[in-house]
């Protein structure tokens, strides 16, 4: 697999080493797509675009480098937000619950009104 190609490892690495520099919102919409992309129910098309996206994602190359500070991550939160507008359908109460419950765990309880 090259580095342009989704894999969970890829994915859990790019997601730890930039969870507080990318911030909460991008990580959400990753961790909702991940989960998704894991239910059986969710159809093959679907987790095509899901996998697409989180394969962008996790890519080194980006069309906005992510180390550039607050810009980097604007292409990667573009790319998560075509797919979930694509894939909104699939992304169940669940998949919603266990990206809270790990957005807690990295970043603590978010007291944003909902």
């Amino acid at each position: 697999m090259n580095d342009t190609q989704y894999s969970d490892t890829g994915f859990w690495k790019k997601v730890k080493d930039f969870a507080r520099q990318a911030g909460r919102e991008v990580v959400e919409k990753a961790l909702w797509l991940y989960y998704a992309a894991q239910r059986p129910e969710t159809p093959t098309w679907a987790k095509t675009i899901i996998y697409g996206a989180l394969g962008y994602f996790i890519t080194p190359v980006d069309a906005i480098p992510d180390l550039t500070p607050l810009m980097g991550f604007s292409d990667d939160l573009g790319a998560l937000a075509a797919a979930l507008t694509m894939v909104a359908m699939y992304i169940d109460e669940g998949s919603r619950t266990r990206a809270a419950e790990k957005l807690e765990a990295w970043f603590g309880t978010d007291n944003s009104p909902s």
